[in-house]
């Protein structure tokens, strides 16, 4: 495999860049390297970092008390336990996702992966990768499930055990857009399952619930309460992006 490897990066490669060079995956200019940002790409980005509230991550705009948490957490204390995001949810930053869900670009979900490690753990041995779960329905129209690439390049990264199956989407829903959060409840209800063969692997672990986008939180929410039924320890969400709605704090920095 290593001598193959390098005589991609030696022979092979050299000659694809000239012939297919990589471009940035937002924009389309050329650029030095695959999946590699172009220059006026990368210091638009709004990359989420301290200080952020201890309990969702939501940034401040202004630093705080550490264990400080953001009005909503005070205000509903959420079922999960992080939500460790790399990016604000822009027209920018969403080129992303839809590129890897509609454009066939899978080879984005190592780009992902690699602003999420800044998020790992350095101790991750009791952690678990979880993807959340596509409808077969969707899945057969897709082809993948973009939860579960970037989980499995958060995997072969960071050497983190992963189940891409722990999780089991039972009943196909409709678009949540524009729906209320009771009905966005009342849609997911039972529509998202532990899967039976995984309940022992789970109990007991730290869950890295991963997913493309984090937008109201409905989807993520199912899926933590069917895995805290199950027995794990804990579940912190890792996605490429969250959507802070009008009036919420900060953008974070670079």
């Amino acid at each position: 495999m290593g001598v193959l490897k390098s005589f991609y990066d030696q022979a092979v490669k050299p000659v694809l860049d000239v012939i297919i060079p990589p471009r940035c995956p937002i924009c389309g200019d050329m650029v030095a390297d695959d999946l590699q940002l172009c220059g006026l790409c990368w210091p638009q980005l709004k990359f989420i970092t301290d200080p952020c509230c201890a309990a969702c991550g939501r940034p401040f705009d202004i630093a705080r008390d550490d264990e400080l948490l953001c009005a909503p957490c005070l205000a509903k204390p959420p079922k999960h336990d992080g939500i460790r995001a790399a990016v604000v949810y822009d027209e920018l930053s969403r080129q992303i996702p839809l590129k890897l869900k509609y454009a066939g670009r899978i080879g984005l979900a190592k780009l992902v992966a690699r602003f999420l490690g800044r998020h790992v753990p350095d101790e991750h041995g009791n952690l678990l990768l979880v993807p959340v779960p596509l409808h077969r329905g969707r899945m057969w129209r897709r082809g993948f499930n973009q939860a579960a690439l970037i989980a499995d390049a958060l995997h072969r990264s960071h050497d983190i055990a992963q189940v891409p199956d722990g999780l089991l989407r039972t009943r196909a829903t409709p678009p949540l857009k524009g729906m209320t959060a009771r009905q966005r409840r009342k849609i997911l209800q039972g529509a998202i399952e532990v899967n039976p063969k995984h309940l022992d692997s789970l109990k007991g672990r730290d869950i890295m619930l991963v997913d493309d986008v984090y937008t109201s939180g409905a989807t993520t929410n199912a899926c933590v309460i069917q895995l805290k039924k199950a027995g794990v320890r804990t579940v912190t969400i890792y996605c490429w992006a969250r959507v802070l709605r009008d009036g919420e704090e900060g953008s974070g920095g670079h």
